[in-house]
Order: C-alpha cells, then sequence, then structure tokens
C-alpha cells in the first residue's frame, strides 16, 4: 500500500510540469490576441469580426489578420491594408475608394458589387476572389495575382492591368480591353 501512494506522487509530479506546460500557453495566447472591440490599428487581429455597415475611413489596418472578418456595406474609403492576411473575407456592397491592398494576401475574398474605385492592389494576391459588378475603375491591378478570380461584369474603365503597361478600355467589363 505505502508503495501505491510514492507512485502516484512521483507520477503526479512528473505529469505536473507538461501540464503548466499545456495551460500557460492557451492562458496567454487568449489576452494575445486583439478582440472584436479594439480599435482599427495596424498589425490588429480581427478574425472572424463583424463589421458590417462600419465607417473606417482613412484607418490603417496594415499588417492586419482578417481572416473570414465581414465589412459588408461597410464605408472602408482611403483605408490602408497593405499587407493585410484577409482570407476568405467580405467587401460586399463595401465603399472602398482609395483604399489600398498593397501586397495583401487577399484569397477567396468577397467583393461583390464592392466599389473599388482607384483602388490599389499592387503585388496583391487576389487569386479565387471574387469581383462580380465590383467597379474597379482606374485601380491598380499591377502585379497582382488574379487566377481564379471572379471578374463577371465588373468594371475594369481605366485600370492599370497585372502587366503593369495595360490601361483597360473605357467600357471594359469582365476583362481587360
Amino acid at each position: 500500500m505505502k508503495h501505491r501512494g510514492i507512485l502516484k506522487r512521483r507520477l503526479w509530479f512528473a505529469v505536473l510540469p507538461f501540464l503548466l506546460a499545456a495551460a500557460i500557453p492557451l492562458t496567454m495566447s487568449r489576452t494575445a490576441h486583439a478582440e472584436c472591440i479594439d480599435p482599427p490599428r495596424p498589425g490588429v487581429d480581427w478574425k472572424r469580426c463583424d463589421f458590417s455597415e462600419r465607417d473606417f475611413s482613412n484607418s490603417n489596418l496594415a499588417g492586419a489578420a482578417m481572416r473570414e472578418t465581414r465589412f459588408i456595406r461597410s464605408i472602408l474609403k482611403g483605408v490602408n491594408f497593405s499587407g493585410v492576411k484577409a482570407h476568405r473575407a467580405k467587401f460586399i456592397t463595401a465603399d472602398l475608394t482609395g483604399a489600398n491592398f498593397d501586397g495583401a494576401r487577399i484569397t477567396e475574398v468577397d467583393f461583390t458589387k464592392a466599389i473599388l474605385v482607384n483602388v490599389s492592389f499592387r503585388n496583391a494576391d487576389l487569386r479565387r476572389a471574387r469581383l462580380f459588378r465590383a467597379n474597379l475603375r482606374g485601380a491598380v491591378l499591377t502585379g497582382a495575382k488574379i487566377r481564379g478570380a471572379d471578374l463577371l461584369k465588373a468594371d475594369l474603365s481605366g485600370a492599370r492591368w497585372v502587366d503593369g503597361e495595360t490601361i483597360c478600355a473605357e467600357g471594359s467589363e469582365g476583362i481587360c480591353r
């Protein structure tokens, strides 16, 4: 009987450090990430937040994490989204006039009917993005990755195409002419 008690204590002291090591990163990770109530700032962690119908005009969100974040019908004029990671984010009918997405990883993002007038997408990753009926007049797509992007009925008039040289003709819809 005495040996069982000693074995239990030894086992407990052997397991305790592993339990503590597993618990500490969990508690630290909860406090290290921003929450959806945090104000806009560079590098903010807004994963899976809903900011529909909000106005963040001229905010600096450079390098932010916005996976599956929703900005439906939001006003985002002049926002700096450079270097953001926003996989599957939704900007449906949002006004992003003059926004900057340079170097952003925005794969599978939904820009359906978004106003993207004079937006810069230099070297952005727009693979499989949905730009259905988006207004891309005067947008800059130089160096952007657009493989699999849905540009059906998107207005590309005056946009600078991915090659950096071609300016899309007036009336370019869905394809750059």
